[in-house]
């Protein structure tokens, strides 16, 4: 890679993450710790970057309206094994050829490596979703269109005459911020806005939450408990819990935690 080639690379990734490291940029542009250093030495003199212990970074930070919420690259390191054997077991649920909307999160995201054996129509909002099911299976992938969030890696849509509207699901996947007595929680006003339009198409809708979800709260109701069909959790969830949902007419699919579905799922019809 050239000098000029490299220099765009580095300003790009200081301006992406604001603070980049050597080791980060060497992956990046391919050079040598010493070129990096070298670059990151001229850019400074340039006035285009600020040099700091280690890496470099942006001069000013680039203003961006973000959600509320964690980022979907911290969320997908939380409680990993609940998250794989939830989604094998939402996976379980789904017919070849039928079609199914999966919502944007880091647990429906693990729904794509069992999907890489099946063949659906696949809805989606969420870019790493859509991403991975296009270049590693055979699922027939349509995406939402909007904004990119690039935190959550999620497509918005601010208009009510997006493709959404266009779309019939047998099924709909979500995850959610939270789950208590007034039913799906969620943190940001357009993410509300966006899954209900969602929800509007499905026919059957199935909540994939670690239990850690049922502690946590939120000041903004997506939708009450009883337009649930399906909650697939982990084994961790406690009774009170569990009977919170079984009077909401919830049916509660409990996969053990951090095994895979095969091995055994408990189904808990309300």
């Amino acid at each position: 890679m050239h000098e000029k080639d490299r220099h765009r690379v580095i300003l790009s990734a200081v301006q992406d993450r604001s603070l980049v490291t050597v080791i980060d940029l060497c992956v990046l542009t391919g050079a040598s710790e010493a070129t990096v250093r070298r670059d990151i030495n001229t850019l400074d003199e340039k006035k285009q970057l600020r040099r700091v212990r280690g890496g470099a970074e942006a001069l000013t930070s680039t203003p961006f309206v973000g959600l509320a919420g964690r980022p979907f690259s911290v969320n997908e390191t939380l409680n990993s094994a609940e998250k794989q054997a939830i989604a094998a077991a939402a996976v379980d649920l789904c017919e070849d050829g039928e079609p199914i909307i999966i919502n944007g999160g880091t647990t429906t995201f693990q729904m794509v490596h069992p999907l890489a054996s099946r063949r659906m129509q696949v809805f989606t909002n969420s870019f790493p979703i859509a991403e991975h099911l296009l270049k590693n299976t055979s699922n027939t992938v349509m995406v939402s269109g909007g904004i990119l969030y690039r935190e959550q890696n999620i497509i918005l849509s601010p208009f009510e005459n997006d493709v959404t509207r266009n779309f019939y699901a047998k099924r709909m996947f979500m995850g959610a911020q939270g789950i208590g007595p007034l039913g799906l929680m969620e943190g940001d006003p357009l993410l509300i806005q966006a899954e209900q339009k969602l929800i509007g198409q499905t026919e059957e809708l199935i909540v994939l939450v670690d239990s850690t979800k049922f502690e946590q709260r939120s000041s903004l109701v997506l939708c009450p408990l009883e337009r649930i069909d399906t909650i697939i959790t982990d084994d961790k969830i406690d009774d009170r819990t569990a009977a919170m949902l079984e009077s909401a007419d919830v049916t509660l699919i409990v996969v053990p935690s951090g095994t895979a579905q095969k091995e055994g799922v408990a189904n808990l019809p309300a």
